[in-house]
Order: structure tokens, then C-alpha cells, then sequence
């Protein structure tokens, strides 16, 4: 039963790599995949799970411990869910009343080399204060707006999840996985940020300059068009940047909302859409119901990707079936095993993390290397080398922060932003392969080589 849930696992991902020439939906395969191994889990839990039925021979007792964890799972995954329904909605709100155009009117230039480092570095930066997922799925938002035709969009939006991810890595909010290591001590925000700017800049830094040699011309811009509602109402100029003004503000205020309250971030999302879904009410009470209703959140609500959604919530149930049972914790005491140095270790989970979530992983981690006080390093006689890697701030969980929020860049699915990239733009996975893969792997290889040359 163990072996058959990696098995299911390994036919469920291929079937996702493999979605256009099988002619089958990613979100399909991914909620096949994810009931299958938690079937499996659950029909042989006995037998996969001995030590945590404690001792009990009784199946219905570990089966007990396989539906909690699936609830304790599920409650983790809803709360990533419901903050992506809720960034879409906004995103999708302030399309709805063209407040994009704001931003595109003032990218003027046409010219396919500058239009890629100014996505590239406005993404890192803002993928810095909001988040990988959230900045992610506003950069693709607005790219249909500054470039015609989904082939040649492409090839930005794998720069948006190479430039998102790496700006997540050295802010303790950018990412799930820092965030994680911030709150549970392993590292400190001032510290993170001062020590991983320059590996983080120079993995995003390494693909720019390897297309810039390769892009040439002019990219095809969208046909202008003013927007323009259902039944022919065009949204005013101070509709549309009341809307756009709301919409990035309640974004913004997810990580003030979380640090004020230490509510999660998927509480701020909501309470900033709660507000956007009041004022826009107000904002056109006195419309016509055919022209409100493409301007309300009830009328964009049909514009959200929910396959997207669903595949989301496939692919990390899936994971976290094979968290539960062991498959992942294995993996990690093999890393420690077979490479030894924490260099190795880490760099080895930045591209493990591009097959499998890296917040299993990096879960593992905090949980096979707990964090070593001053205290315990002081009254250690051997080895206070190595357990000095592991204090707060200490190179294991700084590097560790680095590898695993850039890491996953290397495969489409192997982010939250490739993940959510993947579902908006329906990006095939071969072609990310093909196009991208390889210069996130040498910004990802680049990056790492800076910090160890800054640090060994």
C-alpha cells in the first residue's frame, strides 16, 4: 500500500505533465490523484501507520488518525484556497472596471527586451510587500493587457514566476515557506532580508540577461479599446481609479492585517474584498441592473478560474497524502543521510521542491533540525559547528528560506505562483520545460553560488 501511493502519485503527475497530448484536464487528474492516495491511505492505514495507531490492531482506529490528519490537511489547504479565490476576485474586480489601464498606459514601450526587465524587477519588488501567489496572478492580470497573443505571453509569464518567487525568498511575508521559518523563530525579518537581497536579485538577475541576448523586435500590444460594460456603459476615469486604489490597497493591507490581529493572511483577503464588494455597491446604486451587474463582484465572480482552484486543491491534497504517510519524511532523512553538508542538504530540497510542495518540505525540516538555542550551543563539547548552522539566523535556515521559495521555479508546478500561472494562462507543462525551466535552474544555481561565496 505504501509503494502503490507513490505510484498513484507518479502516474497522477505524469497525467498533469501530460494534459494536451492526453486531451485531459490538469484540475481532472490532480482531484483523481489526491482521492486515490488518501484512499489508498486510509484502506491500508494499518499497515502504512502502525506508530500512530499506537499499538492498536483495531483498522478503524488508524483510520480514525488518517481522516484527522486528511481534516487537519484540508484546513491548511482551504485557508491557501480561500486567499487565492479571494486575490482573484480583486484582481479580476478591478479589471472588471479597467483600472489596469492606469498601470499600462504608463508602460509605453513596445520593445521586447525592455518589457521584460521592467515585469521582471516590478515583480520582484512587489512580490517583496505582497506575496509570490497574489503578485503573480496581478502581473498575468495585467500582461493581457501589454501583450497580444498567449505564445508570446508565455515566455513573461515563466518570468513573472521566476521574479515572484525569488522576491518572495527574502521577505519573511514573500512566501509561505519564509513566513513559516519567521514564525517559528528559525530566522528573524531584518536579518533574511540583508542576507538573501543579493542571492535572491541575482537568480532573478541570470535569466533576464540570458533572454535579453535572445529577445529581439517588438512585442504585439492588445488592440486598444476603451473598457466598456455590458450594455455599453464605459466605467469613469475616477470609477476606475477609486476601484484600482481600494483593490491594491486591500492587497497590501493582508500583511498589516496579519501582523496587527496574527489572524491568517486569508482573513485579510477577505475582509479587504468585504470592503471592495461594499464600496463598489455603493459606488453604482444608481445604475441600471444591466450595467451594475458587470461592475459588482456577484457579475465577476463567473470571470474566476475555479479549475484553477481545484487543481490546486488536487495537487496539495495529493501531497499532503504522502506527508502523512511518511513519503516525504522519508525523502529528508535520505537528504541527511546521503549528502551530509547543509549546503547539500538545502540545495537538494530547492529542487526537490520543484516536484513536490515546498511547504512539506520545509515543515520537515523545521521539524528533523529544531532550532538550537544559545544556550544548548554553549553547553554542547562536540560538534558546535555544525549545531551552530542551525541557532536563529544560522546559514542552514537563512540558505534553506533561499532554496526552497526559489527552488520550485524550475517546474511550473512546483510554486504556488507556476501553479496559479499555470491555471490563467493554461501554460503546458513540456513548454515551460522547454522555454523556462532551464534558465530558472541557472538563476536558481546562481543564486545559491552568491551566497555561498558570501558566506563559506
Amino acid at each position: 500500500m505504501y509503494m502503490l501511493m507513490a505510484v498513484i502519485f507518479v502516474v497522477g503527475y505524469l497525467c498533469i505533465a501530460l494534459e494536451h497530448p492526453l486531451k485531459l484536464d490538469k484540475a481532472a487528474s490532480a482531484l483523481l490523484t489526491a482521492a486515490m492516495t488518501w484512499a489508498v491511505l486510509v484502506l491500508g492505514a494499518n499497515e502504512i501507520l502502525p506508530t500512530l495507531a499506537l499499538g492498536s490492531n483495531d483498522p478503524a482506529d488508524s483510520s480514525a488518525i488518517v481522516v484527522s490528519a486528511l481534516r487537519h490537511h484540508l484546513g491548511e489547504i482551504a485557508e491557501i484556497l480561500f486567499f487565492l479565490l479571494g486575490a482573484m476576485t480583486i484582481v479580476e474586480l478591478i479589471d472588471a472596471h479597467g483600472g489596469f489601464k492606469v498601470v499600462t498606459d504608463r508602460i509605453t514601450t513596445r520593445r521586447r527586451v525592455s518589457l521584460l526587465w521592467i515585469i521582471g524587477l516590478l515583480t520582484f519588488f512587489l512580490s517583496a510587500v505582497l506575496d509570490n501567489l497574489t503578485t503573480t496572478i496581478v502581473m498575468v492580470s495585467l500582461l493581457r493587457k501589454l501583450v497580444r497573443g498567449r505564445p508570446e505571453r508565455w515566455l513573461y509569464v515563466g518570468v513573472v514566476i521566476i521574479a515572484a518567487n525569488a522576491g518572495g525568498a527574502w521577505s519573511p511575508i514573500g512566501d509561505v515557506t519564509t513566513t513559516m521559518l519567521w514564525i517559528g523563530g528559525q530566522i528573524t525579518a531584518q536579518q533574511v532580508v540583508v542576507e538573501l537581497f543579493l542571492p535572491s536579485l541575482v537568480c532573478l538577475l541570470v535569466p533576464l540577461a540570458i533572454l535579453s541576448l535572445r529577445l529581439k523586435g517588438e512585442a504585439p500590444r492588445p488592440r486598444l479599446r476603451a473598457h466598456v460594460a455590458e450594455g455599453g456603459h464605459a466605467t469613469t476615469d475616477r470609477e476606475r481609479n477609486a476601484v484600482l486604489a481600494m483593490g491594491i490597497g486591500a492587497l497590501l493591507f493582508v500583511p498589516v492585517f496579519k501582523t496587527v490581529t496574527g489572524l491568517p493572511p486569508y482573513m485579510g483577503i477577505l475582509f479587504g474584498l468585504g470592503v471592495l464588494w461594499v464600496a463598489t455597491e455603493i459606488m453604482h446604486r444608481d445604475k441600471k441592473p444591466e450595467l451594475k451587474h458587470p461592475l459588482s463582484v456577484i457579475g465577476v465572480l463567473h470571470r474566476v478560474d475555479t479549475p484553477s482552484i481545484l487543481f490546486f486543491l488536487g495537487i496539495l491534497l495529493a501531497v499532503s497524502s504522502l506527508a502523512t504517510a511518511g513519503h516525504l519524511g522519508q525523502i529528508a532523512v535520505a537528504l541527511r543521510d546521503g549528502l551530509g553538508n547543509i549546503f547539500a542538504i538545502n540545495y537538494a530540497i530547492g529542487l526537490l521542491s520543484a516536484v513536490v510542495d515546498n511547504v512539506p518540505l520545509v515543515a520537515g525540516a523545521m521539524k528533523m533540525y529544531p532550532t538550537v538555542t544559545d544556550g544548548m550551543l554553549a553547553s554542547a563539547t562536540t560538534d558546535t559547528e555544525w549545531l551552530s548552522q542551525f541557532v536563529t539566523d544560522g546559514r542552514f535556515w537563512q540558505f534553506l528560506a533561499f532554496c526552497a521559495g526559489t527552488g520550485g521555479s524550475s517546474l511550473i508546478i512546483g510554486s504556488a505562483a507556476g501553479v496559479a500561472a499555470m491555471g490563467m494562462e493554461r501554460i503546458g507543462f513540456f513548454w515551460y520545460i522547454k522555454r523556462v525551466s532551464l534558465l530558472a535552474f541557472l538563476g536558481y544555481t546562481a543564486g545559491a553560488a552568491v551566497y555561498l561565496l558570501m558566506y563559506m
